[in-house]
């Protein structure tokens, strides 16, 4: 099945909220997740994020990029990070242009902070039909269940809403 890069990063993003992510880590893991799979780079790292709430690198990275930006000078910032996958992807997501430089079980990442990222340019993205149910099963928890109390508390549209 194929989907556009906005369908992978909602996707994505919608997993990680029905995995325990809250939502500003779960928007930070599908740009990440976004880049990951733009970048060719092995599902399996996403899943395990996924697995691994609610703990894992979906909370620990943007905690880490964030002390690396607090560090920066103002026009860049640098730092060292441990060199996986999924941290790359946590770092090309970022708003800002980035130099990785891989320093064996480390890398080293350089931030312009007052260069933008280049666009992404817009691709189709493949997934296969297990990686898709799981992200799928996983996004529905969200959703509130469809039941009386849950229509007599505000759920779903009501008749005014049809209009």
């Amino acid at each position: 099945m194929t989907f556009s890069g906005n369908e992978i990063m909602g996707l994505m993003a919608k997993a990680a909220r029905g995995a325990g992510a809250p939502p500003e880590q779960a928007s930070q893991f599908g740009r990440a997740a976004l880049h990951h799979v733009l970048g060719g780079r092995d599902l399996d790292d996403l899943v395990s994020a996924l697995d691994a709430l609610p703990g894992g690198p979906i909370l620990e990275m943007p905690l880490v990029l964030l002390r690396l930006l607090e560090d920066g000078n103002g026009d860049n910032a640098q730092g060292r990070m441990t060199a996986t996958a999924l941290a790359q992807s946590y770092v090309e997501a970022l708003p800002f242009r980035q130099e990785v430089m891989a320093d064996g079980e480390h890398f080293s990442v350089t931030l312009y902070l007052t260069e933008p990222a280049a666009p992404i340019p817009p691709a189709r993205v493949e997934l296969t039909a297990d990686t898709t149910a799981h992200l799928s099963e996983l996004a529905a928890r969200i959703l509130v269940p469809e039941s009386e109390a849950s229509r007599l508390a505000g759920a779903g549209a009501g008749l005014t809403d049809n209009d």
